[in-house]
């Protein structure tokens, strides 16, 4: 057994080496990355100036004001509400996860008879990175409310707008932005890497030489999947250290749960890689399929756009592609700061498509 380990350890260490003395690998598996993370994070900073907000309406109060507040509300073209959020701790967890810009509530004495008119305060809730949008959708609403308020008494109105901050912070687009860019990384590190390198190695007739040795398709897979965490979290660690330096990433997450979850999910996608690059003969077939394979889960997986901006049965299939799970993974552990146990959902999923994916590696997979 140790010179079945001793095995894996030599050829782990060849193609870690082999990687970081190739300039073309460096500059795909470790500057490519850099360059995408540079273009799309300064997209996503520049996207502040909104001309509509993302508002959730919680209705109360359920009395004759109330109901002509919502229709005001809904009306104006400055508000996009949200009609699948119907509580408060819903609405909540999306402002959070920057989904929304603000909550409006009417509360339950909202419209009531005091002195012969009705009255009410609305509140609008928001977070502290986004009090700008907080202060406009209140400034909003008080025109909307005074236009009211005309109709009852011709001076103070008796409708009024509060607004209140949540003290949290929710995400940024620049955190989406972040995620999606490390499942890009991923990929690129996990599929493309071995779907290059293995019809090279069966052309240059390197994988045939190996198979006239003891050497087994385990053995060769594990070490495979050695080198290329081992190099993958080396890529990975310099886009945080630019996100955070440039961008100025806020990372709650434990960094020892991200590097073990950002290892797992590498091997997860290798899978892939392994499975294209070990059937094909030559680039031809290879490059095609991969492909195939690739696209649909960098548009459909939340890599470029979050996946909350698809439509409700896109999210619903989208949730099962293999890289879904590693950006939202990488998302609820490095920007919300949950641990390895509350991102079990994702680990599972990964995990079941690492038992298929594997399996089918194996089958399919030619030492010429």
């Amino acid at each position: 057994m140790k010179k079945k380990l001793f095995t894996i350890y030599v050829f782990a260490g060849l193609a870690t080496k082999r990687f970081f003395r190739d300039r073309l690998a460096l500059f795909f598996g470790i500057l490519f990355p850099v360059i995408f993370l540079v273009v799309f994070g300064s997209l996503s900073s520049n996207s502040g100036n909104k001309s509509t907000f993302n508002v959730a309406l919680i209705n109360n109060a359920h009395t004759a004001l109330s109901a002509q507040a919502e229709k005001l509300i809904e009306h104006n073209k400055t508000f996009k509400i949200d009609s699948s959020v119907t509580t408060f701790a819903k609405a909540q967890k999306k402002l959070d996860q920057n989904q929304l810009d603000g909550i409006i509530v009417l509360p339950p004495a909202f419209g009531k008879s005091v002195g012969g008119h009705p009255i009410g305060t609305a509140q609008v809730y928001y977070t502290v990175n986004n009090i700008q949008a907080g202060q406009t959708l209140t400034a909003v609403l008080t025109a909307d409310f005074n236009a009211v308020n005309k109709h009852y008494v011709n001076y103070s109105g008796p409708l009024a707008v509060s607004g209140h901050s949540t003290s949290r912070k929710s995400l940024t687009p620049f955190d989406y932005t972040f995620a999606g860019l490390l499942g890009f990384s991923i990929a690129g590190i996990g599929i493309f890497g071995p779907v290059n390198v293995f019809p090279e190695l069966k052309k240059q007739g390197i994988l045939r030489r190996l198979h006239t040795t003891p050497l087994k398709v385990w053995q060769y897979f594990t070490a495979t999947m050695i080198a290329q965490a081992i190099t993958g979290l080396v890529s990975l660690m310099v886009m945080f250290v630019v996100a955070i330096v440039v961008f100025h990433l806020r990372v709650t997450g434990n960094y020892l749960s991200i590097a073990l979850f950002m290892a797992y999910s590498i091997i997860a996608i290798l899978g892939i890689g392994l499975a294209i690059g070990g059937w094909a003969k030559n680039e031809r077939q290879a490059a095609p399929l991969s492909n195939i394979v690739v696209f649909p889960m960098l548009f459909l997986s939340g890599t470029f756009f979050p996946r909350y901006l698809m439509p409700h049965w896109l999210q619903t299939v989208s949730t099962y592609l293999p890289l879904t799970p590693v950006i939202d993974g990488a998302r609820l552990i490095t920007t919300e700061g949950y641990s390895l146990l509350q991102v079990w959902p994702q680990i599972a999923l990964l995990g079941g498509w690492i038992i298929v994916i594997y399996l089918i590696a194996f089958r399919v997979f030619k030492w010429e």
